[in-house]
């Protein structure tokens, strides 16, 4: 995947102006693509739940934790949940259910083998029949990470996440902004949001304009196994949708950023990629550290040589969650 145009979040110049201008028509029709195949297809309902953990915006906006605490939610709730990717940037179609023992992201992308530490997990590039073997494994509630613009599989609850940082960017489809659909469209289809991060953007009163499904608020937090990189002078790097995200968060937990690189989202690493960057690491005798889904990316042969930095989800109302899904749980049976 291509790292998101600069015009994507900013219209600074009349250049970038005249560019968003120049691909708006592309985006109407790209969106409108969107909206038919919602007007072509009428899913129904599974035999088992599906939750939908998706975005509006191209690239990362925090899915996978997202989907990660819901399904320790749940768990703790007594449910049974499996966890359903589409395993983008594997080779594997699936139906099938990820072993960390046999598959690497290679096989199965990297959010898949980051879900399986939490649950049972399946990569299904037709979601149905995921989900489907999923139930049949003994799901009784699924957590599909991403596929909000899926259009084939029916969702009972969708929870749109939104990283706080940048919103909808310049609110255009693509190619013309981040939009994956018209903005207006997505928020109709939404049973609620969670925007991570500091609202920077007014997303939330933006939402609370056209939608009245709630609006959640969480933040990404470093887990308390990483490495102390406080006061420390560290290399890093990361592919993921918004790599400044994690520098950020490697700023805000005290690091001193000696050495950066980014990549494109879901990147994937070969030996000569990191060797000149891990060698001015080395020679600076600094460590090197990069995120935990970009770390199942790094090739086996030098992993050793990179640490990796995790994040988890932490709810600013936490209590507010789990209703929104049970109440949606409930009109199965209404």
């Amino acid at each position: 995947m291509m790292a998101a145009p600069p015009f994507w979040y900013r219209q600074k110049t009349p250049a970038e102006q005249l560019l968003r201008l120049a691909l708006t028509p592309v985006g109407w029709a790209y969106g409108a693509t969107v909206r038919r195949k919602f007007d072509m297809y009428f899913p129904v309902p599974m035999e088992k739940p599906v939750i939908c953990v998706g975005n509006l915006v191209a690239g990362g906006a925090g899915k996978t934790p997202v989907a990660v605490a819901l399904a320790d939610m749940l768990k703790e709730k007594g449910f049974n949940p499996h966890l359903l990717s589409r395993g983008y940037g594997g080779k594997e179609a699936g139906p099938l259910q990820v072993a960390p023992s046999r598959d690497t992201a290679y096989d199965v992308g990297d959010e898949a083998l980051l879900l399986v530490e939490h649950a049972p997990t399946w990569v299904a590039v037709k979601r149905a029949l995921g989900a489907q073997m999923a139930m049949e494994s003994g799901a009784d509630i699924v957590v599909m990470d991403d596929g909000f613009q899926n259009a084939v599989i029916y969702k009972d609850f969708s929870l749109v996440v939104i990283d706080g940082k940048v919103g909808f960017g310049n609110r255009a489809v693509f190619p013309a902004g981040p939009l994956r659909e018209p903005l207006l469209f997505g928020l109709a289809r939404a049973d609620a949001f969670v925007i991570i991060g500091t609202d920077a953007t007014g997303a939330a009163e933006f939402i609370k304009r056209h939608s009245p499904a709630p609006v959640l608020f969480a933040a990404l937090e470093p887990d308390a196994d990483n490495p102390d990189v406080r006061g420390k002078d560290i290399f890093a790097f990361a592919g993921i949708g918004r790599p400044a995200k994690f520098r950020e968060t490697l700023e805000a937990a005290g690091a001193n950023i000696a050495g950066w690189q980014s990549f494109p989202d879901h990147y994937p690493y070969d030996d000569d990629d990191l060797q000149d960057f891990l060698s001015q690491a080395a020679l600076k005798g600094a460590p090197v550290i990069t995120t935990a889904k970009d770390h199942v990316r790094v090739p086996a042969s030098i992993r050793g040589k990179v640490a990796k930095f995790g994040v988890h989800l932490a709810w600013q109302d936490k209590d507010a969650v789990l209703p929104l899904i049970e109440q949606a749980l409930a009109k199965r049976h209404a």
